[in-house]
Formats: C-alpha cells, structure tokens, sequence
C-alpha cells in the first residue's frame, strides 16, 4: 500500500516540478514533510478515488500517510 501512495505522491511531485522521493513512512506529513499546498491535496485526493475508489477526503482533509490508510482500512 505505502509503494502505490509512493507512487501517486511522486506524480504529483513531478507536476509541481519537486523531485521523487525514494520513500515514505507512515508518519509522512503531507504539508510539512512533501510541501504539499492545496492543490497537490486536491490532486492526490482524486489520485487516491480513482485507484482504490474511495474519498479519503470526504469527512476532513488527512495529515499524514497514516491518515489515508487508516481511511482505506489498511
């Protein structure tokens, strides 16, 4: 699970211009850790729907890597 949000996280990276990165943990902040602005949230929630089908963003916005899988039941 964390290869696959690794995978969608340096997507976003690439568009906004900012290199990949090798990895990430579960303590991986989104805004403090991967610079992220609301944009790239925006663009990772949509990332995020469209591979596992399910709005991780729905109820309030995830903070970290840990956020998001425990939203998707990992």
């Amino acid at each position: 699970m964390l290869k696959e949000l690794l995978d969608i996280i340096n997507s976003i990276r690439k568009n906004s211009g900012k290199q990949p990165l090798e990895n990430i943990s579960e303590t991986t902040n989104l805004r403090e850790d991967l610079g992220f602005d609301s944009f790239d949230l925006a663009e990772l929630e949509v990332n995020i729907e469209d591979r596992f089908g399910i709005d991780v963003f729905e109820k309030d916005i995830p903070i970290s890597v840990s956020d998001i899988l425990k939203k998707l039941g990992r």
